[in-house]
């Protein structure tokens, strides 16, 4: 299990060791650009669908050959923790989607081919903009909150009015129409950034980071949907790890000519990935009476289910963390 490799192999040894420690030195096949989007291997077995935006996508490095270093998202790595005997695991997660521009683009035809007894897990938030229709994320930019209000808005790319929901307003879509194809929805909160609160801990909510995750589990809980909060299981991992060994878990902060600093916060390497995915597994297997545990592969056997009953642990770290200059907006 990760959870008891990462701070004796990261610190002392750097992610390709860890990489090897954990086997995840092969890239696991996945459709980028240029191929097909991936279909179920076997359509006789139920399938378990992801969707989602780059930080459940990324696979093979997201093309930047930086090999375990690089980019990667959970859904990549969390395909060896079912067994391909009795499930089908797709990843349909696109980079840069939203919950209104994933809704209204890749999910009609995902949509076609889950049938009943199927599962689809979704986790959106990291590019619905905090409710800002302007620059280059208003396009996909969804209203705050989970009402059934609308506002019309021109499309930044299309240039053509839009009437726009609320972030809630579209998981309950998704909910209603993977329940009328007889499929099972499950709701994850978006991964937290690699951000910290003055007191040293993970940061959950800010004035500029809004609160997704509330807003995805006020959905689970009014449309009695399987939810699992990813946010604050993986924010717990960050905060008993510590600073330094949370930093060994996404690509290396660059220093460009004129000294300034650009630190990746969203988009975990391929050891983050993998504690992402346990996070994923732990979160599924606290869920009761959850029928995805029997699918689950020999590698998830050690994986305790997520408890969040316990108080959060302390920071690792004195006092605040020195703020570093933002990364590009998540893709």
């Amino acid at each position: 299990m990760l959870s008891s490799l990462v701070p004796s192999r990261i610190s002392g040894c750097g992610l390709s060791l860890l990489a090897l420690a954990l086997g995840l030195t092969a890239p696991l096949a996945f459709a980028g650009a240029g191929r097909a989007a991936p279909m179920p291997a076997d359509p006789k077995l139920p399938t378990i669908w992801l969707i989602g935006d780059s930080t459940v996508r990324n696979g093979q490095d997201d093309g930047q050959n930086k090999g375990p270093a690089g980019q990667w998202g959970w859904g990549h790595t969390i395909a060896d923790y079912f067994d391909p005997a009795k499930v089908n695991l797709v990843n349909r997660a696109v980079g840069g989607t939203s919950s209104r521009s994933f809704y209204g683009g890749q999910w009609p035809g995902i949509l076609a081919n889950v049938k009943a007894g199927d599962f689809v897990i979704m986790q959106f938030g990291h590019n619905d903009n905090n409710g800002v229709f302007t620059g280059a994320g208003g396009y996909r930019a969804s209203l705050n909150g989970t009402g059934d209000e609308t506002q019309q808005v021109p499309n930044t790319r299309t240039g053509q009015p839009e009437t726009v929901h609320t972030f809630g307003w579209y998981l309950k879509q998704y909910v209603a129409e993977i329940r009328a194809k007889g499929a099972t929805p499950v709701i994850c909160s978006l991964i937290p950034r690699k951000l910290w609160s003055p007191d040293g801990l993970i940061m959950r909510h800010n004035e500029n980071y809004f609160d997704y995750a509330t807003w995805a589990d006020d959905v689970a809980k009014s449309e009695k949907v399987a939810y699992v909060d990813l946010h604050e299981i993986v924010a717990r991992r960050y905060d008993e790890l510590g600073h330094d060994a949370v930093m060994q878990l996404f690509p290396a902060p660059v220093t460009a000519a004129n000294g300034s600093v650009t630190d990746e916060h969203t988009h975990t390497n391929l050891a983050g990935a993998v504690l992402n995915a346990e996070s994923v597994i732990a979160g599924l297997k606290a869920l009761k009476d959850s029928p995805l545990v029997a699918f689950l592969s020999a590698k998830a056997k050690d994986i305790a289910p997520a408890d969040l009953t316990k108080s959060a642990p302390a920071a690792k770290v004195p006092g605040p963390i020195p703020p570093v200059s933002a990364a590009p907006a998540p893709k």
